[in-house]
């Protein structure tokens, strides 16, 4: 079953046909995903001087389009207020916003994969603090999000030659890496892969050919997401144990 990812989320959402001219943008602590974006766009869109919505679920903004001659940002704030929950104040594009993440790296083999991960991320504008576990291959990241977001983490850690997926603690979550046929490296397998019961997350490394996958032990199993992997007609491989050529 497909599953929303706690990522790094924008979505528009247009129901209104009113001229809305101008625009507003309030940080909702209480909207932490797709779910909670349905339940504010309800309660907005009984404002007929509100327009479409955009949502940006890192950050938890909401940036609306409004007719003045309908409403104004007071109004929008005591509606919200209401709710309880999904209260709003103004957006401060200054403020720090802390978010971390986990990213399980199976690629990552050696200290000097390590090294190369933390010399490179740690150069990112907005990457806080890392925190590298090569035992279990996963580095956790602290970071701003008003300054970077998970894409832009994960398509750098792509850009490095590594192949990232979300990484829980949880005994109940699982990972997946494979090789993948060089046709086959592309967005397609990924949202493929992504649709499969119990997958929750894929990243699939188009210049590396590899795909990664989390997934949840109670929904399948590794063996049973491989074959199910297969019947989709991709020709992915599980890898030989590797040893890393920087240790050499």
């Amino acid at each position: 079953m497909k599953r929303l990812l706690l990522s790094f989320v924008i979505c528009h959402l247009s129901f209104s046909s009113v001229a809305a001219h101008d625009t507003l943008t309030v940080r909702i602590n209480g909207m932490r995903c797709a779910e909670c974006g349905h339940k504010v766009k309800n309660v907005l869109r009984k404002n007929p001087g509100v327009g479409a919505l955009e949502f940006n679920y890192e950050r938890r903004t909401c940036k609306m389009a409004y007719d003045a001659s309908l409403t104004c940002p007071d109004s929008i704030y005591s509606q919200l207020a209401r709710t309880g929950r999904y209260a709003a104040r103004p957006y401060d594009p200054t403020a720090r916003i802390g978010r971390g993440m986990g990213q399980r790296i199976a690629d990552m083999h050696c200290q000097r994969c390590v090294d190369r991960i933390v010399s490179q991320l740690s150069q990112l504008n907005g990457v806080d603090s890392l925190g590298p576990h090569l035992d279990k291959q996963y580095v956790f990241i602290r970071y701003d999000a008003n300054r970077t977001s998970r894409a832009d983490i994960r398509n750098l850690l792509n850009r490095l030659g590594f192949t990232p997926c979300n990484y829980y603690s949880s005994p109940k979550v699982g990972y997946g890496y494979f090789l993948l046929p060089e046709a086959q490296a592309n967005s397609d397998t990924a949202d493929a892969v992504l649709a499969l019961d119990g997958v929750e997350d894929v990243n699939v490394n188009t210049a590396q050919h590899t795909l990664a996958v989390t997934f949840f032990n109670d929904e399948t199993t590794a063996d049973r997401l491989y074959s199910e992997i297969q019947k989709l007609g991709i020709k992915a491989e599980v890898p030989a144990p590797h040893e890393c050529a920087e240790t050499k």
